[in-house]
């Protein structure tokens, strides 16, 4: 049996920076996976920053095969980017890995973990509501500086899929993606749009000898949507606790028919604020902009504990302030910020603090903004060199 879309499907998310290093990059692996038997580049923006209405998001909803996403994030962050944009599979196994992103860890502690999380296995939101079969590989473009790392990559994943031998017949199917001719997956306005942002003809689609079947050069979106910043849920952790609805006070989160915890309204999350995933239990929420790795989506040890925990180094003056209190304390800075009254550890409104002015910034804002340390600042001057 053919599937839909018979093929492999090769997105690249641009990263926010303009380094040229970075760009060579994108450019070189976009244009070798389009060259790759089988195979589709498709190059959109930013995934993190996508809205629900956009192009590209369109796009990739249409491929129901498995496919490779390439980002400048962790995997675990890249893989529930797209499952809460209802591009949803199973995560695939990937060998070209970011060393920042090894878990380092002992035989002994490893099994000792791995039993410790199948005894909750359960209570996960994933096995209650299982994922489709199809897999969705995510590499991190950290991984390597070298085009034809992932080009090795790429073709064991061809070959995995068994889709390094399908015949022409087969192959076709990938030209439907091209050039979608059914309004079920997008609207008719869209079509048109998607018809001209693709540079594909149907010269193009004639094989040289060299090239792949379908001989094309990537499709690019051209969006320019604007920097986010909102949690993503890690689904394959979370057991729906509802610790972190509970906290929030800002309406980020909701909960879906099934009463599964989701992130209902994102751009309401307040920016550079990662309190929530301080109180998650099981280390499931992910901010994939976040400076450290254990709040942005490095890997987790089976036992629950962040690889590395730098979230007091970058989020609490205090090194030994406990991860709740520094919780608390970056809740109440963005509440007065927005205007509100602080509402401190226990979520009571402090005693006799009057609700604050949204349109005067307070005194203890002022405190706030002034308590940044020297690290704060050196950080703040790398980030403007966009790097």
């Amino acid at each position: 049996m053919i599937q839909e879309n018979h093929g492999l499907l090769v997105i690249l998310s641009q990263g926010q920076s303009r380094s040229p290093e970075k760009r060579a990059l994108e450019e070189g692996i976009s244009e070798m996976a389009a060259r790759l038997p089988n195979t589709i580049a498709l190059v959109v923006p930013h995934l993190y920053d996508l809205g629900a209405d956009s192009e590209s998001l369109a796009r990739i909803r249409q491929w129901k095969g498995p496919l490779v996403v390439l980002t400048w994030l962790f995997d675990r962050a890249a893989h529930w980017i797209l499952d809460r944009m209802d591009v949803r599979g199973t995560p695939g196994d990937v060998e070209l890995i970011n060393p920042d992103a090894r878990l380092d860890t002992d035989d002994e502690e490893d099994e000792e973990g791995e039993n410790a999380i199948d005894e909750r296995e359960e209570d996960r939101v994933v096995s209650i509501h299982p994922r489709p079969d199809r897999k969705i590989y995510s590499i991190d473009l950290r991984a390597s500086d070298r085009v034809d790392a992932f080009e090795s990559e790429f073709r064991r994943i061809l070959q995995r899929e068994n889709l390094d031998s399908i015949d022409q017949r087969e192959t076709l199917t990938l030209e439907r993606f091209l050039h979608p001719t059914n309004d079920t997956a997008l609207s008719t306005d869209r079509l048109g749009k998607l018809d001209v942002l693709s540079s594909t003809s149907a010269e193009s689609l004639r094989p040289a000898a060299h090239e792949s079947p379908l001989g094309i050069t990537p499709i690019r979106i051209d969006e320019h949507p604007s920097r986010r910043w909102y949690p993503v849920i890690d689904y394959s952790r979370c057991t729906n606790c509802m610790e972190c609805i509970d906290f929030c006070l800002f309406g980020v989160y909701g909960v879906d028919r099934a009463e599964t915890i989701l992130v209902e309204q994102p751009d309401n999350c307040r920016k550079g604020c990662p309190a929530c995933s301080r109180v998650c239990p099981e280390n499931a929420i992910i901010f994939p902009q976040h400076k450290s790795p254990a709040i942005a989506g490095a890997p987790v040890e089976s036992g629950g504990a962040f690889k590395i925990d730098l979230s007091k180094l970058f989020g609490a003056p205090d090194r030994n302030e406990d991860p709740a209190a520094a919780a608390a304390r970056e809740r109440d800075e963005q509440l007065i910020l927005a205007g509100r009254s602080a509402v401190g550890a226990l979520g009571n409104t402090v005693a006799n603090q009057p609700p604050v002015a949204a349109s005067k910034p307070s005194e203890d804002a002022a405190v706030a903004k002034t308590s940044r340390d020297a690290l704060d600042s050196l950080i703040d001057q790398l980030d403007s060199l966009d790097l």
